[in-house]
């Protein structure tokens, strides 16, 4: 499993799987580096250095899932084990050479704009931020929430996909 797991794959390679159905890209790389630098389209982001295994299982419905990945450099190793550790064994290896070898082979890449705290609360207040959906868990939004807001917890995703306005951001 981890040979397999652990195994480079070029950017042109990576992109062809990357369009396959059965094949799901995920990113564990640094939340700084994933916002900063960009991702893979499609990737979905779960960070390694965050609760990796409990957002893996809930996500990731289905066990026998094909997983490609992007980690930071010198931690394939350590991102096939985690997968490993919570039953998840088809890996099938990684961006060689990250994003940077993405973007040299004149793919685009996906990047998510990620604000702070102090400029959320700005942007709210002067009514120049739509905010349609709260994905924390239930518990943390009935404990606070911003006003007019739904709750749509993350780890529900797949059964509440649909209704997901794909037009706004």
């Amino acid at each position: 499993i981890l040979q397999r797991g652990t195994t480079q794959i070029d950017a042109h390679s990576f992109k062809e799987m990357s369009e396959r159905d059965d094949i799901l890209v995920i990113d564990t790389r640094s939340k700084e580096e994933y916002t900063e630098e960009g991702t893979v389209p499609g990737a979905w982001y779960i960070g390694v250095n965050g609760n990796f295994a409990p957002w893996v299982g809930a996500l990731v419905t289905n066990i026998d899932q094909k997983i490609i990945f992007l980690a930071e450099g010198g931690r394939e190793e350590e991102v096939v084990t985690r997968f490993s550790r919570v039953g998840y064994d088809n890996t099938l290896g990684y961006l060689k050479g990250g994003i940077h070898a993405w973007k040299a082979a004149g793919f685009e890449a996906d990047k998510i704009q990620s604000i702070s705290a102090a400029e959320f609360t700005n942007k709210l207040q002067e009514g120049s931020l739509e905010v349609s959906l709260d994905v924390r868990k239930e518990s943390e939004y009935q404990s606070e929430h911003v006003i007019g807001v739904g709750n749509f917890p993350l780890d529900l995703i797949h059964s509440n996909f649909a209704e997901i306005k794909s037009d706004k951001p």
